[in-house]
């Protein structure tokens, strides 16, 4: 594993220096990794989320190995955190090149739909998607204002292939989805790519809930066979953010070792 993060370090060098990113739900796993990468990669980054003592161990860790980090904490669920977020965010930065929608609820995990109680439907839905809707909305200007500005929605596979038992957190990132097109249609007028990156299960804290036989299935149908750890799906979001993709926009980019072929 240590030799792929080096890789992905080496070949991502200074492909975004100047530019300045948002990263919601950064205080651990895939948040956290990416907003690492973008850092070794030359971005100045905020790296924004709703556990405090998290994301103070995450600056200090960024901060241990060499990089400059900011952190603002926010609620995804509060329209007026979510624009002070991203307001903070461009005061701290000078700007926004660059939004990851990562911030993100499961908390359906294990329901089956009969199972699933409407209060927790229509909060995963709030956070997942209303959040990733109203966070966009809040940095548009800054973005608009880069000229050459980049939205990356994480949403996951498991809406391409209908995870079972997880009803509310599927459709919330079926919706992440459709939603990225129609973001993609309204804000490439000002040279604004959207993108959405579906990963597959992936080694974090967030997945620690997972069944043993939902990790076995995937690893044992994917065309690349092992665990997928956060790593893998850095240097793609990466690339989204960076200007070796500035006319692509509007897609889906599953990431998952070819579980799902999108």
């Amino acid at each position: 594993m240590n030799q792929h993060i080096n890789s992905s370090a080496q070949i991502a060098a200074k492909v975004l220096a100047g530019r300045r990113v948002l990263v919601t739900g950064a205080a651990r796993g895939l948040g956290f990794d990416l907003a690492r990468l973008a850092l070794q990669a030359g971005a100045s980054v905020v790296l924004a989320d709703i556990l405090e003592p998290e994301l103070a161990q995450a600056k200090a860790r960024l901060e241990s190995e060499g990089f400059k980090a900011h952190t603002v904490v926010f609620d995804q669920s509060s329209p007026e955190s979510i624009r002070q977020c991203a307001e903070q965010a461009a005061n701290l930065l000078g700007g926004l090149d660059g939004l990851v929608n990562n911030a993100a609820i499961t908390n359906s995990g294990g329901k089956t739909m009969e199972e699933l109680q409407i209060d927790m439907f229509d909060r995963v839905m709030t956070v997942n998607v209303r959040g990733c809707w109203l966070m966009t909305q809040a940095c548009l200007p800054a973005l608009r204002a880069s000229g050459n500005g980049a939205v990356v929605n994480l949403a996951s596979d498991t809406a391409l292939w209908g995870a079972p038992n997880l009803m509310a957190y599927v459709a919330s990132k079926g919706a992440v989805i459709a939603m990225t097109h129609s973001m993609a249609r309204e804000m490439g007028a000002d040279n604004i790519t959207v993108n959405a990156v579906a990963p597959g299960l992936t080694l974090v804290e967030a997945t620690e809930y997972v069944p043993k036989h939902r990790h076995e299935l995937y690893e044992n149908q994917r065309a690349i066979q092992r665990a997928q750890v956060p790593e893998d799906v850095s240097g793609v979001i990466v690339f989204l953010l960076s200007g070796l993709s500035r006319f692509v926009t509007g897609q889906v980019l599953a990431v998952n070792g070819g579980f799902v072929m999108h």
